[in-house]
This record gives C-alpha cells, sequence and structure tokens, in this order.
C-alpha cells in the first residue's frame, strides 16, 4: 500500500472505533465515500476545530496504522470505500461497508446472483442448489453464497466442481472459519474465487453478524435466489432486503408456498416464483435481459447532452 492508501486505511479504522456520536457504520461509509477522503472526515467529525489536540485522537489514528501495516505484513487485504476495487454495486446500497478485507480474485463489476437457503436443507434444497449454482455458471454468471452449512455450501460446492466462480461472503472475521468444516471450502474459494468479510480479521460468529452478511450479498449481486427455506430462517432478511434494494429475487414454489414471508413476497415488483430448474433457467434468463435493457436505457439517457435553455 502506498503511504497515501496507509493513511486513507488508517483513517477509516479510526472513525469506526472513535464512535462519533449519530454516525453508525454504514453512515461513516457514505460520508467517507461521498468526501473521497477519510483523512478530511475524520479532521472535520474528530479532530473539529479544537486548538488544543486531543492526545486521545492522535493515539487512535496511530494504533489503527499500526493495525493496517501489520494486516498488510501477515498478507490480508484491506479495501475501504474508496479503494478502486471495492465492488462498486455495494457502493449503491445504504448499508454499503465501511471496508472489506478480500482473499482471492476481485473482479470488476462482478456479475452474480446469491444461491441461499437452510442451514437444513432438505435432498431437494441441496439438489435444487447446485442445478441453480451450475445454471448460472453456464451463462457465465459468479454464484455468492454464505458458506455456512446446507444451500451455500451446495452451491459453492456445484460451481467450483464445474469450473465456475463462485463468492463467498462470511459472517466472521477473514481469518477465521464458519462452520469449521467448511475451512477447507473456504481456503479453496479464496484460491479460485473471492472471499469477503466486512468484520474485524478475528472476529467469532455472531447472532447479529450473519444478517448483515445477507445484507451485502444482496447488494453485492444482481439478484437472489431464495431455493429452501423456514418460517424464521434468515434467508428471509435478504429477501426482504433485496426487494429494497430494486434486486431482482427468485423464490422457489417451496419457499413461496410454505412461509408466510414468501407468500408475502409474491407480488412484489421484481419477485418471481419457479416451480423447477427448466422454470428458473428461463426466469434468470429475463432478469438478464431485463437488467441489460434498463443498462442500456441509462446509457442513452446518459449520452445525451442538455440543451440550452
Amino acid at each position: 500500500m502506498t503511504t497515501q492508501a496507509v493513511d486513507q486505511a488508517a483513517a477509516t479504522v479510526a472513525l469506526l472505533r472513535a464512535k462519533v456520536r449519530g454516525h453508525g457504520w454504514n453512515s461513516l461509509a457514505t460520508e467517507i465515500w461521498y468526501a473521497g477522503d477519510a483523512v478530511r472526515v475524520w479532521k472535520e467529525l474528530v479532530e473539529g476545530d479544537s486548538l488544543v489536540p486531543d492526545p486521545r485522537d492522535s493515539q487512535l489514528l496511530d494504533e489503527a496504522r499500526d493495525d493496517v501495516l501489520r494486516w498488510e505484513k501477515d498478507g490480508l487485504r484491506f479495501l475501504t470505500v474508496l479503494d478502486p476495487d471495492f465492488p462498486s454495486r455495494l457502493r449503491d446500497i445504504r448499508e454499503v461497508p465501511p471496508f472489506l478485507f478480500a482473499e482471492g480474485a476481485l473482479v470488476p463489476e462482478d456479475r452474480g446472483m446469491s444461491v441461499v437457503g437452510s442451514r437444513k436443507a432438505s435432498e431437494r434444497g441441496h439438489q435444487i442448489a447446485g442445478a441453480a449454482a451450475e445454471l448460472l455458471v453456464s451463462k457465465g454468471l459468479t454464484v455468492i453464497a454464505g458458506l455456512a452449512a446446507g444451500v451455500d455450501t451446495a452451491a459453492h460446492r456445484a460451481a467450483l466442481a464445474v469450473g465456475g466462480r463462485t463468492a463467498a461472503f462470511i459472517g466472521t472475521g477473514i481469518t477465521r472459519a464458519y462452520p469449521a468444516t467448511n475451512r477447507k471450502l473456504q481456503a479453496e474459494i479464496g484460491r479460485r474465487g473471492l472471499v469477503l468479510s466486512q468484520f474485524w480479521p478475528d472476529a467469532e460468529p455472531s447472532k447479529s453478524a450473519f444478517p448483515i452478511r445477507n445484507t451485502a450479498m444482496s447488494g453485492y449481486g444482481m439478484g437472489t435466489i431464495v431455493v429452501e427455506a423456514g418460517e424464521t430462517s434468515g434467508t428471509r432478511i435478504q429477501a426482504r432486503v433485496a426487494v429494497e434494494h430494486g434486486r431482482p429475487v427468485i423464490l422457489t414454489d417451496m419457499v413461496a408456498e410454505r412461509t408466510q414471508w414468501g407468500a408475502a413476497l409474491v407480488g412484489r415488483p421484481g419477485v418471481h416464483v419457479v416451480t423447477g430448474i427448466d422454470d428458473l433457467d428461463k426466469t434468470i434468463d429475463e432478469v438478464l435481459d431485463a437488467q441489460a435493457s434498463l443498462a442500456l436505457a441509462l446509457e442513452a439517457i446518459g449520452s445525451v447532452a442538455p440543451t440550452a435553455a
């Protein structure tokens, strides 16, 4: 990292640890992105106009810089929202993470969809997850999942088995593996795909971390495929948030018919229900075509120069 990059990264870390009143992690990320300068935001929000600097502020900044340099020395890739390689789609959502730790290949404008569902999936759920992943790979898309047991694991493994790209959003720090049984799978995805974490490197799994992880997964991808889930499954959070993000949501008939939250989403804009693999194949194509048409329309609008009054 260059000296300037270290300064920006350190200021970002210090801002998050300073716990500035009225500024949560997502709002700080947005403020840093809009300002284009984390050091400036640090000076405005923490140092302020004080004529006598608080030594605690300098200490916090120095500790953050030490951590950034240590992470780099340990081989951890640390990205702030200002980094050119930071996933662009994540910047479009309200819950944009202020930073990410990444292992693997970062692809600009990574085109992919999430495949999510129950940790205790049925045999049919595993089969559909694998088939969905293979479909996505066949269309040149990245398979995004959360490295959990059940549907996530089936999707990751199926993508790798057919030589496709898969990205894992984990609910722990980048140096952790959860569940422990997926440690080897996580390492393989890091070598052949991408592992992303929005938590401090040694963060343990927590109940609050997984909904945060699912929100980022929704923002990163072009859509979410919900394979199988229960009434209280955390997957429902990603489905709901994806609708809020304006991302397409594809529900299997199992989810639409057997859960109240799934049934409540049916009929919402961008929500599709599929009854089998052929139907899923067709729906993915429809979603991709619609997004391509929208992108062309926006490009055409942007290319039209404003006329003088």
